[in-house]
């Protein structure tokens, strides 16, 4: 696979599923004393916040961003910072009628192709 990582002296490693427990992020490379919170990372998520748009998944999950590590006091402490996405709404139940359907404009197709398993 190609992984989850990017960037080599700032890096961005990503884990999770849509339909799993938890997004999350590790950023890795962030000097330390640059000013930090939630509310600075919420706004780029309620941009794209589920059940805005028509365009979007109807269902209403807070998406609401914790950090975990790497801040302390607003400021990030120059360690790794750690932050997570916890699924309040997700129901992959709901996908049972199409799960061996290949969605237009997803990638199920081709990482069936790559890898071998859905």
């Amino acid at each position: 696979m190609s992984g989850n990582t990017f960037g080599k002296n700032f890096t961005v490693t990503t884990f999770g599923e849509s339909h799993g427990l938890a997004l999350g992020a590790i950023i890795d490379g962030c000097p330390p004393g640059i000013e930090l919170s939630e509310a600075d990372l919420q706004i780029d998520l309620d941009r794209r916040k589920p059940g805005t748009s028509r365009y979007t998944t109807q269902r209403r999950e807070a998406d609401e961003v914790k950090i975990l590590s790497g801040v302390f006091e607003g400021k990030t402490t120059g360690t790794a910072i750690g932050l997570l996405i916890e699924n309040t709404d997700q129901r992959s139940k709901d996908y049972s009628n199409i799960a061996k359907t290949f969605r237009p404009a997803h990638a199920d197709y081709a990482y069936t192709q790559k890898y071998g398993f859905r």
